[in-house]
């Protein structure tokens, strides 16, 4: 019985988008509405009675599960659909975590550097002066700063594990 009904459903999905649509107005909506008529009517499948209309069984579940919605949106008060807000920054879970992490490794290793290491990638990188720049203010070679500074960052991807 479940096999047809499933056989069933999947003839029927078409129909179903397109009523839900009407309903709610929004496809992305309607599609998660579709989902959840399918899933109820599978998890209900003993509900279904043989030999009666099986397109106005599932418009009714369809129809039905749009009503919880919207009673259940009446309870909850005010909600803002992220899709409506594009103004709104989101997190992108875990590549914020692992940029973080990584952030936070480069500033250990940083803070390891030898101090005439750390001078170079703090005048250079952080400040923004030239290689020429940060030889004036250390009164060093500019081949010194550069050297200093290449070696500066190999240390500092061994040791944050960003090596490449």
């Amino acid at each position: 019985m479940t096999a047809q009904i499933g056989t069933q459903l999947v003839e029927m999905l078409p129909r179903l988008r397109r009523f839900a649509v009407s309903l709610c107005g929004r496809r992305d909506v309607a599609d998660d509405l579709v989902q959840l008529a399918c899933e109820k009517a599978l998890a209900n499948t003993a509900s279904f009675v043989p030999g009666t209309r099986f397109d106005s069984w599932m418009f009714r579940i369809l129809r039905n599960s749009w009503i919880d919605q919207l009673r259940r949106r009446k309870t909850e008060g005010h909600t803002e659909d992220v899709y409506e807000r594009p103004d709104l920054v989101g997190a992108q879970g875990e590549a914020d975590i692992e940029s973080k992490m990584t952030l936070q490794r480069v500033w250990l290793a940083i803070g390891e550097l030898p101090q005439d290491q750390r001078e170079v990638l703090l005048l250079v990188c952080i400040e923004g002066h030239s290689y020429k720049e940060a030889a004036e203010v250390l009164e060093l070679p500019i081949g010194t700063v550069m050297s200093r500074l290449a070696r500066a960052r190999v240390k500092i991807a061994v040791q944050a594990g960003i090596e490449s």
